[in-house]
């Protein structure tokens, strides 16, 4: 089950209470104190991991708690320290603090790793408190409160190349030719319910992360169809892949389908509107002559890469000419 969103609760270890005991050993009346410490309370940590693409570990969970911090005891025994809880979570994930909607974190990188609740510190036990004056302190500290949040996380998934188009275009064939991802398919709407990731193999160990999103339709940016909730894991791809079916079993029209999808993406994000796109015409062995291809590219006067993501033809080519666009959008980013 793939879920993007969680509300949980965490909280850091309190830290454990000093002691106030005094030395008490044979032919020794009058032991000075020896209260140890307070150990401190573990803290919370998140960190992004390589392993895991959903949130689904939270929602049968929403209360983190580190360990608490353990007393002091006599003989100036310090208290054991509470352990540290790290919570893994995939990378792309978004921390939010939800009273004031603060993002506090973006672990958009694998191996970030971030403190979001620090442990109480543990109290001073009576023998901190001798002096020359006080030589038989009575009192200790009692260990401090460690940190709470409540937070929201949302998971933005991280590929390089991101597959937005009409339900039934052909995206999930696609990305299930050119990886080993296997997203359900079906000759009807909205087989994909969730987002795919697929890892594309080339040559030379070269390789990419492509996302198959669930199709889009007109008013997704409010919430039709799958809406809105899949449009923000396109966000950051740096490269959009918006495929095209030349034969609509509906009866549309290629290129208005094509500019009812680019309607949606700068409707809901400018910034996504400016990505770089390819073009992709699919189902090319339905149209032997090309007289539908070559419709298109009149009409939306773009260049459109024609593929059969059921056959196979053109695929190989596509996968090539993705891999040197992530290329130079990398080095883009470097500069």
């Amino acid at each position: 089950m793939f879920v993007d969103e969680a509300k949980i609760w965490v909280k850091a270890g309190d830290g454990g209470n000093g002691c106030v005991s005094f030395r008490r050993e044979k032919y020794i009346p009058k032991g000075g104190p020896d209260g140890g410490d307070g150990g401190k309370g573990g803290s919370v940590y998140f960190h992004a991991v390589d392993d895991l693409d959903t949130l689904m570990d939270f929602t049968g969970k929403h209360h983190w708690r580190a360990q608490n911090g353990q007393p002091g005891s006599g003989a100036n025994k310090h208290g054991a320290n509470g352990q540290d809880l790290i919570i893994e979570v995939p990378p792309g994930t978004l921390i939010y603090d939800t009273e004031t909607e603060l993002l506090l974190k973006d672990l958009n990188e694998i191996g970030i790793k971030v403190c979001l609740c620090r442990g109480g510190k543990g109290g001073k036990g009576n023998r901190a408190f001798a002096t020359s004056t006080n030589q038989t302190p009575r009192y200790a500290e009692p260990g401090k409160e460690g940190q709470e949040r409540n937070i929201r996380l949302e998971l933005k998934l991280i590929a390089d190349v991101g597959i937005v188009g009409m339900p039934n275009a052909g995206k999930s064939t696609l990305i299930s030719r050119c990886s080993a991802a296997r997203p359900k398919i079906a000759d009807y709407p909205f087989t994909t319910v969730e987002p795919v990731l697929g890892i594309v193999e080339l040559s030379d160990y070269r390789r990419f992360v492509m996302a198959d999103i669930p199709g889009l339709i007109e008013g997704s940016h409010k919430g039709a169809g799958l809406g809105i909730e899949f449009l923000k894991h396109i966000e950051r791809t740096r490269i959009i892949v918006h495929i095209l079916d030349i034969m609509p079993t509906d009866g549309s029209e290629p290129a208005g389908n094509y500019k009812a999808i680019r309607n949606e993406l700068k409707l809901y994000s400018k910034a996504l509107a400016k990505k770089p796109e390819v073009i992709v015409a699919n189902k090319i062995d339905l149209d032997p002559d090309g007289k539908v291809v070559k419709e298109l590219k009149k009409k939306i006067r773009k260049k459109v890469y024609p593929i059969s993501a059921v056959t196979g033809e053109g695929v190989k080519e596509l996968a090539e000419l993705l891999w040197q666009k992530v290329k130079e959008t990398k080095a883009a980013v470097e500069q």
